[in-house]
């Protein structure tokens, strides 16, 4: 397994949990995403972007950095191009930090991005450190959360086949229509597993204490 930690632009609350999350990866700051790289302990090997949202001081404190610069008329987000750059490198596990608690229309974007690269093979979670999303797709999943952790699935399409455990509320077989609220605000009582029949979503996550 390649883990790559990919800096983004959105905001970042610094947890235990997110620290042991990114320790030890390989990583790559997208433009303005750069400025979470001292706080949690990183250096990136790459640095891609327009760089329209990178302040002086934080170009000339990572200088030496290898840059990839893109104009700003593009058709890819800079999170998408370093996305491109992890995979290029052989990454299989994704973590975005930074990709959600910013403009809701990349954090939206980046979430379906990464239900495409989980159906590539590719372990991808979203992470703001206080919040993480983590894509669903058909199939099985576990999830190590904290006791106590509030949990919502947020379908993107109809979902049916939903089955929770290791949730105060499980499911079994459920079906549920686009636009439900049924699967909102659940909370983890240990690991949960869940498996999917059809359809995709995101289990959203607010890990208690961050641990």
């Amino acid at each position: 397994m390649t883990r790559f930690s990919l800096l983004l632009g959105g905001d970042v609350v610094l947890t235990d949990r997110l620290l042991r999350q990114t320790a030890g990866t390989r990583s790559i700051a997208a433009d303005g995403g750069m400025r979470h790289a001292r706080a949690l302990g990183l250096e990136p090997e790459l640095w891609v972007g327009d760089f329209d949202s990178t302040p002086a001081d934080l170009a000339a404190r990572h200088a030496g950095v290898p840059r990839l610069t893109h104009p700003a008329d593009k058709d890819k987000t800079d999170g998408e191009l370093a996305v491109e750059a992890a995979l290029a490198r052989g990454a299989t596990e994704l973590i975005l930090v930074g990709a959600l608690g910013g403009q809701f229309d990349h954090a939206l974007g980046h979430a379906v991005l990464a239900i495409r690269l989980a159906r590539q093979g590719l372990r991808v979670v979203l992470s703001s450190g206080s919040e993480e999303a983590h894509p669903l797709i058909a199939g099985e999943h576990r999830l190590e959360l904290p006791p106590g952790s509030r949990l919502s699935i947020v379908g993107l399409a109809e979902m049916t086949g939903l089955t929770l455990e290791g949730t105060r509320w499980p499911l079994t077989d459920a079906h549920v229509d686009l636009g439900s609220t049924l699967t909102l605000s659940n909370v983890a009582e240990g690991h949960v597993r869940a498996r999917l029949a059809s359809g995709y979503g995101l289990a959203i996550a607010y890990p208690e204490h961050g641990v």
